[in-house]
């Protein structure tokens, strides 16, 4: 069975900046674990939130990711599925894809 990597997306200044209220984070959680207990035996790896880095070239290194981009790579994950269409409905689902400006990328990853 493939495995896809799934990198989420967000545009900076998107989805609001107010902090949500703890009945709000406990509406979320539920979600978000509904969905991971619905899918769990196609999520290989969770993966995690995503923080600051560098860029390494044959140059050398600069800081990373570049504030210039449209877009902030704010985590991954690592699903296995029959297909490509079966991986994109489980991240369909997943509550980051619905969050204003967000977006999660799915490639699947080729093993030789």
């Amino acid at each position: 069975m493939p495995n896809y990597l799934c990198i989420q997306r967000s545009q900076p200044g998107r989805g609001g900046c107010d902090e949500p209220s703890p009945a709000r984070m406990e509406e979320l959680y539920a979600v978000f674990q509904a969905w991971k207990d619905k899918f769990q035996d196609k999520i290989i790896d969770m993966g995690g939130k995503l923080g600051g880095g560098r860029v390494v070239t044959s140059d050398g290194e600069t800081d990373g990711p570049f504030v210039e981009a449209k877009e902030v790579v704010g985590g991954f994950m690592i699903v296995a599925a029959d297909s490509l269409a079966e991986a994109i409905e489980v991240v369909r689902e997943s509550p980051g894809v619905v969050m204003p400006g967000s977006s999660v990328e799915v490639r699947e990853i080729s093993t030789p």
